[in-house]
């Protein structure tokens, strides 16, 4: 099965990543068409600047043999001109009319030859201007249909190679479909038979179970009657008479769990592809994020889509640790189940999660009503899937409230009392039959809306897939809730049962109690194994009787020995204040001793100065400061000769009397008690200031990361909609220079056409003129006659 499930969430990812594909592969060839049609329009823009070329070169030609006509009239009127000059020279005698005849012609030859002379200059000019323009604009279109080219190959080569790869991962699918396919044919051969199996064990367990519990009356009415202790079998589980029945609790406990948490594996599947392949496709429908941008609305949804992982798999964390808690050595109650608590509050962030979302989903499925091309069944459709989310989502809130109830006595023992605790359970199992039936309804509504879509003109081939696989997660996800709510149903006896209780005995122990119960259980066990390496034969039944005894007259004895426990802890608490009193009062006198010693040594000093002057005094403070050091090697002698050498000492050297030295010392030691004290007085407020100051400084370094955080969160949608807005302008600036081409050729037909309808109106209206002149004097003529 495992194999099964992992080859489908592969399966599941490769589908997912073949719908990116296409989706890409859509946007690929959307942009070549776009580069070819623009490829189109700029080769026709070049036809149209070649045929625009061949006109200038027409007039050019016709200019420059209009040109070479005014220059071969420029030569003739200047031969004739000094012809004309020649014949004036030669008929100056005749008159003055024929020159100045010749005068004004050449005057009036003059100002038409300049008047050519200045149209030819501006002519050439304008045909220099315009073949510069032409040839500027010539190697820009060329420059740009080379760029347009080599894109459109790139493109071409990118779309080839995604073909081959959508190809070789479509066959690859494919193959793991067969396979899939002859696997699951094969596991369901192996699942029949293991049914048969089954039943069949199934049926020797129930004979089995009934020739037991048979043995199992008379041996214990045997036991009950004739045997007060047992110490025939040494085992490690009733070696001290202890039920078997709370282990065959803890062996179903276990066994439970173990299935219950395979069908959370398969829920926790079923509800990530669920999410996933619902934000799949808010991107595709009803508008599609790879051409248009999609609503706030839907991008705010598909962002909390994104995240559903978090919230969904800490369900399967956080109930391994509860299958991973129960051992065949645990008690397990609802008292003692600690880690069910963690599973509760994974459950309520989960349930959390879909109330965030539920006005998100609520909303979307508004939008889409709102679509130009929904009609009143899609509509309606919608309408039901409004009402079957919030049912699923008041479900979850049921199961969340239930769970928490039940995960409660683990944090308070006496929070719910045993009878309630069955009606907990039973309204759980009715929950989930309820969330069984609200998610079947939203796969029905599901799969009529996908079919009435289908007949929809606009539904692309990335919506029918991705409405597929949001189909199949919604029939896992309804196969998985009927499977846990039928096996709720069917283990509802054992969680109803009573807890953990001694034989012959109606009452349930405390969960403390089974706990305490359980560890001696373990001690006992251990204990006898080491009997049995060590000694091999038991105990003997008398000796046994009388150390029950004794143990049942020790248990009288046990306030007494709880009392002494109880003076033993005082005594200890008092000897370590002492200690700790002891301890200073020996810190000052390391102190005082310190100081004796000081003041010895001044006092040497001082004596050697006084008697330095006279040998016979140096000797005798010699003679006398030995004798002080042999007296204070004697500790017999010490008390009284110390006395009398101190006294003469001081009588001899110091001024101050014996009294105020001691009452110094006192001062002294007060002194040093209050520094001391006043010290460990800063040195604590400082301490508790520093950690004020730490605690205060992890909150702020707590906050200052959340708001990193925050604004990391905040740039990447900002970089986002900064992507979003200038491939926007890039789109619009597009659009805008294909509206400007399209005017302007339309601009360019509209006044070709006018210049061909002026010219046909002006042929029109003189052939107009002329039927009219012809009329005329076709009448005049008739009139005549």
């Amino acid at each position: 099965m495992a194999n099964v499930t992992d080859l489908q969430t592969k399966y599941s990812k490769l589908a997912q990543e073949y719908s990116k594909l296409r989706a890409q592969n859509q946007v690929l060839k959307k942009a070549v068409v776009d580069e070819q049609t623009s490829t189109a329009s700029l080769k026709d823009q070049l036809k149209q600047r070649d045929q625009s070329l061949r006109k200038q070169e027409q007039e050019m030609d016709s200019l420059s043999f209009r040109n070479q006509q005014l220059a071969k009239r420029v030569e003739l009127l200047q031969e004739e001109l000094a012809a004309c000059e020649i014949r004036n020279k030669k008929g100056k005698g005749k008159g003055d009319s024929p020159s100045q005849h010749g005068l004004q012609t050449q005057s009036v030859f003059n100002e038409d030859l300049q008047k050519k002379i200045e149209e030819n200059e501006r002519l050439h000019i304008q045909f220099y201007e315009a073949d510069e323009q032409h040839r500027k604009k010539e190697a820009e279109l060329k420059t740009r249909l080379e760029q347009l080219e080599r894109d459109a190959e790139e493109h071409q080569a990118v779309i080839d190679g995604l073909t081959t790869k959508y190809t070789e991962t479509i066959e690859r699918l494919q193959g793991d479909k067969a396979r899939l396919e002859v696997k699951t044919q094969t596991l369901e051969r192996e699942a029949k038979e293991c049914r048969l199996r089954t039943e069949e064990c199934q049926q020797q367990l129930r004979r089995c179970q009934s020739e037991l519990n048979k043995q199992v009356k008379q041996s214990s009415s045997v036991i009950q009657e004739k045997v007060p202790f047992n110490d025939t079998k040494f085992s490690d589980y009733n070696s001290l008479n202890v039920p078997s029945h709370n282990r065959r609790h803890q062996l179903k406990a276990r066994d439970v769990t173990s299935q219950a948490l395979s069908f959370i594996q398969d829920l926790v599947a079923a509800l990530l592809n669920f999410h996933t392949y619902t934000e799949q496709r808010v991107h595709i429908y009803p508008l599609d994020s790879s051409i248009e941008p999609i609503s706030p609305l839907n991008q705010k949804f598909s962002q909390y889509l994104h995240e559903n992982a978090a919230y969904v798999r800490p369900l399967e964390d956080s109930f391994l640790q509860l299958y991973q808690s129960i051992t065949e050595d645990t008690v397990t109650v609802l008292e003692t189940v600690v880690t069910l608590r963690h599973f509760a509050e994974t459950f309520s962030s989960y349930t959390h999660f879909l109330q965030k979302i539920l006005p998100y989903q609520l909303k979307s499925l508004e939008e889409e009503c709102e679509a130009p091309l929904c009609t009143d069944a899609l509509t309606a459709k919608n309408r039901d899937l409004q009402s079957d989310m919030k049912k699923v989502t008041t479900v979850f809130e049921k199961l969340q409230n239930y769970i928490s109830l039940l995960a409660l006595p683990s944090v308070r023992p006496d929070a719910v009392p045993q009878s309630s605790t069955s009606a907990v359970f039973t309204q759980l199992a009715a929950s989930l039959h309820s969330l069984h039936d609200a998610v079947k309804e939203m796969s029905k509504h599901y799969n009529q809306k996908a079919s009435i879509e289908q007949e929809l003109p606009t539904v692309t081939q990335k919506l029918s897939t991705t409405t597929e696989c949001l189909l199949g997660s919604l029939g896992s996800l309804t196969s998985v809730t009927g499977k846990i709510a039928t096996f709720f149903s069917n283990n509802l006896d054992f969680f109803t049962s009573p807890g953990y209780s001694p034989r012959g005995c109606t009452v349930s122990l405390n969960p403390l109690q089974a706990e305490s119960m359980l560890a001696n259980k373990k001690k006992a066990a251990a204990y006898i194994h080491a009997i049995k390496t060590t000694r091999p034969q038991s105990v003997p039944y008398r000796e046994a009787l009388s150390n029950r005894r004794i143990l049942t007259s020790s248990t009288e004895s046990r306030e007494g020995l709880t009392q002494q426990v109880q003076q033993s802890l005082e005594k200890i608490t008092r000897l370590e204040q002492e200690k700790e009193h002891w301890l200073l009062e020996a810190q000052l006198g390391k102190v005082r001793l310190e100081k004796e010693n000081q003041r010895i040594a001044d006092l040497e000093a001082q004596l050697a100065a006084a008697l330095g002057g006279s040998p016979s005094s140096q000797t005798a403070a010699d003679s006398r400061l030995t004798q002080t050091h042999e007296e204070a090697e004697t500790p017999q002698k010490a008390a009284g000769k110390e006395t009398t050498l101190c006294t003469s000492l001081v009588g001899m050297l110091c001024t101050t009397p014996t009294n105020e030295h001691v009452g110094d010392e006192d001062t002294r030691e007060q002194l040093i008690k209050s520094h001391y004290m006043a010290r460990v007085g800063e040195l604590t407020t400082q301490l508790q200031i520093s950690d004020s100051k730490a605690v205060h400084f992890h909150s702020e370094c707590r906050a200052l990361a959340k708001r990193l955080t925050i604004a990391e969160k905040a740039r990447e949608t900002l970089s986002e909609e900064v992507k979003l807005a200038n491939e926007n302008i890039t789109r619009l600036q597009d659009e805008l220079t294909t509206t400007k081409r399209s005017y302007e050729d339309q601009l360019s037909m509209m006044s070709d056409h006018l210049c061909s309808m002026n010219e046909t109106l002006s042929k029109q209206r003189e052939e107009i003129d002329t039927l009219k002149l012809g009329s005329k004097a076709n009448a005049k003529k008739n009139k005549s006659r």
